[in-house]
């Protein structure tokens, strides 16, 4: 890809949604949602291959389908009642309008299906931007909402993405569709817990990203894109293909690690809000993602190839990017005993 048009799609990015996160009135928010589904299109289809047209293709018209509705919901409320402030959200259809296009932009069940396809046709670090940086303005928008939302719908979406992004993720072959299943199933996390507690949302995304981030640098420093070359990886960078085994379970959110942190403040609070049972099945749904992620890991680290390939092993990454990894890759492992800090700020 040309460097300048790489460099204009990057900053485009960065404009829309900086102008999304920052504004107050209804149109400039869909604007920056706008300019941010323009600029990711030619990373998108970057490679020319067929199915990065499809991907790209796909996600333009799902996009597109869910900004209409978010304009749609933002002019029913301002007909209804003369605000275009978006913290002004009231009345009744505009909210579950939003909701709707907010969900698709996301990829919340029952509107995921465009978001494993997508990033399967996609490279990884294009997908690292679909899954991290391009779910933060519409993020934002539902967390500005948030007093107007019905939070029972909420939950039952919550519900659904967390039971599906676990099932859906059990027979996956394919690392990019397994980390997409992985976003879903986080999303409802985020969004269970949106009504009650609006910064616990953002800290859960915010420790999503930085689990993730260092998951797909990892992934695409070592060329994987599915489980059988995964088992061979280990004699690329071993050090690397070792620490990725504790990033896999540190999004599955086992105890020691950083993503047990969000899992558990988010299980507290729903207990404080009454919702037990809720907190008990989302829970156990969380199980079903620990079991891919143990086999994510398994392949990456314990399983052996029949035959050992003969060439040097690569101990050193691209020193550009190595510190980069390697400071990630220590926070979304060790951020656990900081927590009694985040409880503070937050």
């Amino acid at each position: 890809m040309n460097p300048q048009a790489k460099l204009l799609s990057i900053t485009s990015l960065f404009l829309g949604s900086t102008i999304t996160i920052t504004s107050n009135h209804w149109i400039m928010a869909w604007t920056g949602l706008e300019i941010n589904t323009l600029a990711i299109l030619p990373l998108i289809s970057k490679s020319h291959h067929p199915r990065a047209i499809e991907a790209a293709t796909k996600y333009f018209l799902v996009q597109a389908a869910a900004s209409a509705l978010l304009l749609f919901s933002s002019m029913t409320n301002a007909w209804y009642t003369g605000q275009w402030d978006i913290t002004q959200l009231t009345h009744p259809t505009s909210c579950l309008l939003l909701t709707t296009a907010i969900s698709i932009k996301l990829g919340l069940v029952p509107f995921h299906f465009w978001f494993p396809e997508v990033l399967q046709g996609t490279s990884l670090t294009t997908g690292l931007l679909l899954a991290t940086a391009l779910k933060f303005p519409p993020i934002t928008l539902l967390l500005l909402t948030s007093p107007s939302l019905n939070p029972t719908l909420l939950t039952i979406l919550a519900v659904a993405s967390t039971a599906l992004g676990g099932w859906a993720g059990l027979n996956q072959t394919q690392t990019r569709k397994i980390l997409a299943f992985s976003s879903i199933s986080h999303l409802g996390w985020m969004a269970i817990i949106l009504v009650y507690n609006p910064k616990l949302t953002l800290i859960t995304f915010y420790l999503y990203c930085l689990m993730t981030i260092p998951i797909f640098l990892t992934l695409d420093t070592i060329k994987t894109l599915k489980l059988t070359t995964m088992s061979t990886a280990w004699t690329k960078i071993p050090p690397l293909t070792a620490t990725l085994m504790l990033m896999l379970l540190s999004l599955a959110g086992l105890p020691p690690l950083t993503g047990f942190l969000p899992k558990w403040l988010i299980i507290q609070e729903l207990t404080k809000q009454e919702m037990t049972p809720t907190a008990t099945i989302i829970a156990l749904l969380s199980l079903l993602g620990l079991f891919f992620y143990l086999r994510l890991a398994y392949c990456a680290t314990i399983t052996l190839p029949p035959n050992s390939i003969n060439h040097m092993k690569q101990w050193q990454t691209n020193k550009s990017t190595k510190m980069f990894i390697t400071t990630l890759i220590t926070l979304s492992i060790m951020l656990l005993p900081l927590s009694p800090m985040i409880f503070t700020t937050s």
